[in-house]
């Protein structure tokens, strides 16, 4: 590791494989402990590890970084407590949460079933919730106890949230969530210290090399565009100290560019002293729709012609 040591602690979830595994990776290069967190269910993690949090904890320790490894499901309040306890008993602070973990369960809306619906809220959205809930809770105590911290939360949202997908209602839903929850943490947590935003990174992971193929494969030669190390930098600079003053934000990263995202907004507006017609509101809506900028378009959606 070539960072110099800063003395923050970081908590990153799913960090075992694709980009939480490239975070840990980095934020220990940059001389950030770091807690390591994944579920180990599945075939194993990267190099067929069967325990991939103990892997990349190792990996970490190996190039003389300092962390430790978290199993727990984050998505459960035991979990999500044990998380936050994990950094406090290995190192005394708990600085930045990095939430990341996730999984897809695609199907077009109409084969949606519930248990599908179910399990990828519960993992993206609730899996954000609860370790962020414990975490404000401990820098809370902090700022009680005079000891205000320099805080950082990134979470990851997703373009499906920002924009939709078809073929991701559930996916979408979630990650749509994570952005108005960032929105809430910023403006709620900020009196303790705690700066809150959002990363929707485009990059080659388990999830997407399946469902996005054709995008997703490494080039034989060149910049790999679609590596998540390349996400890793702005994850970084977001969970530093360094990034003070930036709250309640969304980023894209993909490859080598960072995009601030501009979301909801008012537009073109009209208004009357009194109740609107049905027969009214076509004509006026109409125009302001003319007047309005045109929608992004959905992640696979027929382009119109």
């Amino acid at each position: 590791m070539t960072g110099t040591r800063t003395g923050r602690v970081a908590v990153v979830t799913g960090a075992g494989r694709g980009l939480g595994r490239a975070h840990a990776l980095a934020l220990a290069a940059a001389g950030v402990r770091v807690v390591v967190n994944d579920l180990g269910t599945g075939p194993g993690g990267e190099g067929g590890s069967a325990d991939p949090a103990r892997s990349v904890a190792d990996e970490i320790t190996g190039l003389g970084g300092e962390a430790v490894a978290h199993r727990g499901d984050i998505a459960t309040t035991g979990g999500a407590a044990s998380l936050v306890a994990t950094a406090l008993d290995a190192y005394g602070r708990l600085d930045a949460l990095v939430n990341n973990a996730g999984f897809l369960r695609d199907r077009m809306l109409v084969n949606l079933d519930e248990d599908d619906w179910d399990a990828v809220v519960h993992v993206h959205l609730k899996g954000h919730f609860l370790p962020l809930r414990h975490a404000a809770a401990h820098w809370r105590a902090e700022t009680k106890a005079g000891r205000t911290p320099e805080a950082r939360v990134v979470n990851t949202t997703s373009g499906a949230g920002l924009l939709g997908s078809v073929g991701q209602a559930n996916y979408a839903a979630a990650k749509a969530g994570v952005v108005a929850l960032t929105l809430v943490a910023a403006a709620e947590l900020a009196r303790y210290g705690v700066r809150a935003n959002a990363v929707a990174p485009a990059a080659r992971t388990r999830m997407t090399e399946r469902t996005f193929a054709a995008t997703m494969t490494a080039p034989e030669s060149g910049f790999d565009a679609m590596a998540p190390e390349n996400v890793s930098p702005l994850v970084v600079w977001l969970a530093s100290a360094d990034s003070a003053g930036v709250t309640g934000r969304v980023f894209e990263a993909e490859g080598g560019r960072i995009t601030v995202m501009e979301g909801w907004r008012r537009g073109p507006t009209t208004e009357k002293a009194e109740r609107w017609a049905p027969e009214e509101v076509g004509e006026e809506v109409r125009g302001l729709l003319r007047r309005a900028r045109e929608a992004e378009p959905v992640y696979g959606a027929p382009r119109p012609s």
